[in-house]
C-alpha cells in the first residue's frame, strides 16, 4: 500500500549510517538504489535479500529496517490462500516485519515510520488471528498508529490503518460490549464507522490516487449503507493506475463488490 523510495512519504529518507569506511557507505548507498529498483518491479522478496546485504554492513540501518518491514508485509500477502499452512505462512512473514519495525521505532523514535510499520504488521496478525487475539491486539494497533499521527500529521497511510482499525472494532462491537468483555475477558476498544470514514477520508486528501484507500472507505460507506458514495468510489477506482503491488487484487475486489452492491 505504500510507496517505495527515499522520501518522507514513504519511511525512507534517513541517510544510511557509514560502516566501518567510506566504501561501506558507498556500498550502502548503491545496495538501497538496488533495493528501490527491485521494489519497483513488485519483487518483495529480492529486495528483502538485498536489504538484509545492508544490515551486515550497518546492522541499525533505519531505512533498512523500515524497508524490510514493508518488504515482509508484502511477502506475507503474497503468499497464496492454499494448503494447510497458509494462514502459519503469512503470519510467520508479518512477525519478521513486526521486528524490523519495532527495531525501527528503537533506531529512530521520532519517526513516524517506525510506529506505523509496527501497528501495520501487527494488525496484519491480528486479521489472521481469532476474534478474541483481535481484540488483544487492538490496543496496541490503535497506540502505534496514533503515536505515527502525533509525529507526522500529513502521513495519510497511518490515517488509512486508523480508518479500518476503527471499522474493525466497530464490526467487532456489533456482538455487544458486555459479551466482547465476558467471552474475551477484556473490555473492547471503541471504534465507529463514522470515526472510520472520517480517517480514511483524510487518508484519500493526502494520498487521492491509493487504490487501497478508496476500496477500504467505500466498505465503510456501505457498512452504513451509503450505497451511492460506495458505489462512486468503487468505480474510480477503475481510473486509477496500479503503483502498488496489491493494486491489481484491489480492483479486482473493487469490481467484485460493485457487483454486490448493484443489487441491492
Amino acid at each position: 500500500m505504500v510507496p517505495w523510495a527515499h522520501s518522507a512519504e514513504k519511511g525512507g529518507g534517513e541517510e544510511a549510517k557509514p560502516g566501518c569506511c567510506r566504501g561501506d557507505a558507498a556500498e550502502i548507498q548503491r545496495l538501497h538504489q538496488t533495493v528501490d529498483r527491485l521494489y519497483s518491479q513488485f519483487k518483495a522478496k529480492e529486495a528483502a535479500l538485498e536489504l538484509e546485504k545492508i544490515l551486515q554492513f550497518d546492522a541499525n540501518n533505519f531505512e533498512a529496517h523500515v524497508k524490510l518491514a514493508r518488504a515482509y508485509i508484502d511477502i506475507g500477502d503474497m503468499v497464496q490462500e492454499s494448503g494447510t499452512d497458509w494462514q502459519q505462512k503469512r503470519i510467520g512473514a508479518y512477525r519478521l516485519a513486526e521486528g524490523f519495525a519495532r527495531k525501527a521505532t528503537k533506531l529512530n523514535p521520532s519517526s513516524t515510520w517506525g510506529h506505523f510499520w509496527t501497528a501495520v504488521s501487527v494488525g496484519n496478525i491480528a486479521v489472521q488471528s481469532s476474534v478474541a487475539k483481535q481484540v488483544e491486539l487492538a490496543g496496541e494497533i490503535k497506540n502505534f498508529i496514533e503515536k505515527a499521527i502525533s509525529l507526522d500529521p500529513q502521513n495519510g497511510f497511518a490515517y488509512h490503518a486508523y480508518g479500518v482499525w476503527h471499522r474493525k472494532m466497530a464490526e467487532i462491537g456489533k456482538m455487544g460490549r458486555m459479551f466482547a468483555s465476558v467471552l474475551y475477558g477484556r473490555s473492547l476498544p471503541q471504534g465507529s464507522m463514522e470515526k472510520s470514514i472520517e480517517y480514511l477520508k483524510q487518508a484519500l486528501h493526502f494520498n487521492p490516487n491509493v487504490i487501497a484507500s478508496r476500496l477500504e472507505l467505500a466498505r465503510s460507506y456501505a457498512a452504513v449503507d451509503d450505497l451511492p458514495q460506495a458505489r462512486t468510489l468503487l468505480a474510480s477506482i477503475r481510473e486509477r493506475p496500479v503503483r502498488f503491488s496489491d493494486d491489481s487484487k484491489h480492483k479486482q475486489k473493487a469490481e467484485q463488490m460493485l457487483a454486490e452492491l448493484s443489487d441491492r
